[in-house]
């Protein structure tokens, strides 16, 4: 089996992660070391009714799952297909196993990211990220270390 370079496109129809759980609208670049992807927090999302009532912000757990999809999920995706072409992706899963999170700021409703990750480790369907995600005017909301690997479905 031969290895193929995904599209960002396709890196993204691969994402496992489907609405109300996907938090990656565009994969703007992606390559053997790093990937850039954007999403927006729909100001209509149910986990805002309760988190804050009155003052809304999306939570920490949020934001990192978002840091995951693209840092862990999507980067492996990439990854594996280029060591071992699509059909390989198709038949893994990536789990996220631990993270280093530091939160700077908050993410409103309604407001866009951009999540920015690079390659730290990757052996054996294991891949670890270092990302951070900014909102559109360049503030710095978390960035974090975060891990994963790819396991057979």
């Amino acid at each position: 089996m031969s290895g193929v370079a995904l599209s960002p496109a396709e890196v993204l129809d691969l994402l496992p992660q489907q609405e109300p759980f996907r938090f990656v609208d565009e994969i703007v670049e992606v390559s053997e070391s790093r990937i850039v992807a954007r999403y927006t927090f729909p100001a209509d999302a149910d986990f805002y009714r309760g988190h804050f009532p009155g003052n809304p912000v999306t939570p920490g757990v949020i934001l990192l799952e978002c840091i995951a999809q693209v840092g862990v999920v999507a980067l492996g995706i990439y990854l594996v297909a280029l060591e071992a072409g699509r059909e390989a992706v198709e038949r893994r899963l990536a789990l996220f196993s631990d993270a280093e999170v530091d939160f700077s700021g908050i993410v409103k409703p309604g407001e866009r990211v951009t999540v920015s990750a690079h390659r730290t480790f990757w052996r054996r369907g294991k891949l670890r990220s270092g990302a951070e995600m900014h909102l559109d005017d360049g503030t710095l909301v978390c960035s974090a270390i975060i891990s994963g690997m790819g396991v057979s479905r």
